[in-house]
């Protein structure tokens, strides 16, 4: 009470220096809520255990698809189990995993092999340590939903792994009689002499690993029996059998540089040979389309554009290969469509490349077949033909064919004006129409003796469309009587500068007789104003002289080089 009033009693500069005294040593006991602040606090502890109980919660050790984490499985690991559960005829009971595990490996020890003979055998991978992992993951992982009793089996799946590892190991598989080489100089193929082979009787060790397995006996040493492999196709029949299975054929222009390219790219396909299983990449095998390397510069589209490009036109050799490949039955896995609808083929049966030495667009396809094949590639004249050459894939008398259809027009690009001052002013020319874009969709057809046995749908294709050229002249009337007047300015500048001494002669004679005889500044003023009027003029034809050199300039700019 006493200190209430006395602070009542306290002067203004007194009561201002008491509160500089707080200020400076930060101390507001009246102003700090203890009890809010408190409670501010026990929230926040209650919310940040409450956050990391949930953390814990959704962390749990096994995900849907019951696999367990590193943490849980340290738990599983080291859990005793408490349920009564046996395997085979051991009892796990009260037992952790490993230890689990270690009494059944005591029971069924894994030393199982295969042998040939005394001097040649193999031990198997443990299949059964990994089947013992497995089992015993899901049982310690749920354990109130395990059983009370399993059995070690071997599945088929199991059997095949251990046949693929003696397959790995003694299979010789019997060489056929097959094409072989290419001499490029007198234009015939080479061929190899067939050999036999070798190759294990997989039924009967599927039986014998399927039997031992059955009794647990994973410690059997078996014989493993193999027989001699002729091979299918000899050298003789070999050089019977090969024929042209697959052929195309397009038609060049009369571009010389262009057919160089051609002619290269086919030089490097000519008596190519693709192994069995081997996968062909036309960018790899014609490598770099550069000039050192031969190709010259010829119509190519670059992101669009048509340009001159080093190895324009092998599209073409790609092109009618892949229509080859695909008659002869083999299977492609990589093609692309061109930019612009190839005249050369059917839209929808091209195959572009592209190619700077790392990567691009590909054409590629797999020889399916047991035997080599070969590719010829052969330009005679403005004539491409390639043809693959192999053992028929197909049957007697079934073909395959693709069949493409358009589906869909698409708008053409805006058109592309060209300013020519030669034409008539608001004259227009059009060099080139507009060409729409499409949108293709290529069947595939096999065919026996004629008759549709199968059709589904093979690939679509989509092409741009092509602007229309026009040459235009767009100077109109008005701009080009400015640009005379504006000549005939320039030509006059020497007269625009003499009245513009006059009138500042003028001005100067007429202020000088008038300063004592009109008190105002009327006349002053008008005088001011005419040659602030004539400066501007002046001002007006430099600029508009400066404007249409710039236009001019700037039409320069805008005429497109021609294109080849």
């Amino acid at each position: 009470m006493f200190k209430r009033r006395k602070k009542e009693q306290m002067s203004g500069s007194e009561r201002v220096r008491a509160a500089r005294r707080r200020s400076q040593s930060g101390i507001y006991p009246a102003d700090i809520n203890i009890k809010g602040v408190a409670l501010l606090t026990a929230v926040f502890v209650m919310l940040l255990t409450t956050l990391i109980l949930c953390v814990k919660r959704v962390i749990r050790p096994v995900n849907a698809a019951g696999e367990i984490n590193t943490e849980s499985t340290v738990d599983i690991a080291n859990e005793k189990l408490k349920k009564h559960i046996s395997i085979d005829e051991v009892d796990i009971t009260g037992m952790k995993m490993a230890e689990a595990k270690s009494a059944i490996k005591r029971v069924y020890p894994w030393k199982m092999k295969l042998h040939i003979d005394d001097n040649d055998s193999l031990e198997l991978s443990n299949i059964l340590d990994k089947k013992l992992d497995k089992l015993l993951g899901e049982i310690y992982s749920d354990i109130d939903k395990a059983n009370t009793h399993y059995d070690i089996s071997f599945d088929d799946g199991d059997i095949e792994e251990m046949v693929n590892e003696a397959k790995k190991k003694w299979d010789i598989p019997p060489q056929n009689g097959s094409i072989s080489g290419f001499n490029k100089e007198t234009k015939s193929f080479t061929y190899t002499h067939e050999s036999d082979g070798f190759l294990i009787d997989e039924n009967r060790l599927k039986g014998d690993l399927k039997s031992f397995t059955d009794r647990k006996d994973f410690q059997a040493d078996i014989l493993v029996v193999r027989n001699e492999a002729k091979p299918s196709v000899t050298e003789v029949s070999a050089k019977e059998k090969y024929k042209v299975i697959g052929t195309f054929t397009t038609k060049t222009t009369d571009n010389k540089d262009r057919n160089t390219n051609i002619s290269l790219a086919s030089e490097a396909l000519d008596g190519l040979i693709i192994k069995p299983g081997e996968e062909f990449s036309f960018n790899n095998t014609t490598g770099n389309r550069t000039e050192e390397r031969g190709y010259r510069p010829a119509g190519a589209y670059v992101n669009g554009v048509l340009s001159e490009e080093p190895g324009g036109g092998v599209c073409q050799v790609s092109s009618t290969l892949y229509n080859a490949v695909i008659f002869a039955g083999l299977t492609t896995t990589e093609r692309h469509a061109h930019s612009y609808e190839p005249t050369y083929v059917t839209p929808g049966e091209d195959a572009m490349v592209s190619y700077d030495g790392y990567a691009g667009p590909d054409m590629k396809f797999v020889n399916t077949c047991d035997t080599a094949i070969a590719i010829r590639a052969v330009l005679t004249g403005q004539t491409l033909t390639c043809s693959i050459i192999g053992i028929p894939i197909l049957e007697d008398g079934v073909s395959i064919e693709m069949e493409s259809k358009k589906i869909a027009d698409l708008d053409p690009p805006a058109p592309e004006y060209i300013e020519d001052k030669s034409l008539k002013r608001g004259k227009e020319v059009v060099i080139s129409e507009a060409k729409k874009g499409s949108r293709w969709a290529t069947t595939y057809i096999v065919k026996k003796n004629g008759s549709i046995i199968k059709e589904e749908p093979f690939h679509n294709s989509t092409y741009r469309g092509k602007p229309a050229k026009i040459k235009v002249n767009s100077q109109s009337e008005t701009t080009s009587t400015s640009k005379s007047s504006v000549e005939t300015s320039v030509g006059d500048t020497g007269g625009v500068k003499s009245d513009e001494s006059l009138s500042k002669k003028n001005t100067e004679t007429t202020l000088e007789s008038t300063v004592e005889k009109i008190p105002t500044s009327d006349v002053l003023k008008n005088e001011v104003s005419k040659t602030e009027e004539s400066v501007k003029q002046k001002e007006s034809v430099e600029e508009t002289v400066e404007k249409l050199t710039t236009e001019a300039a700037t039409v320069e700019e805008t005429v497109p080089k021609p294109e080849d």
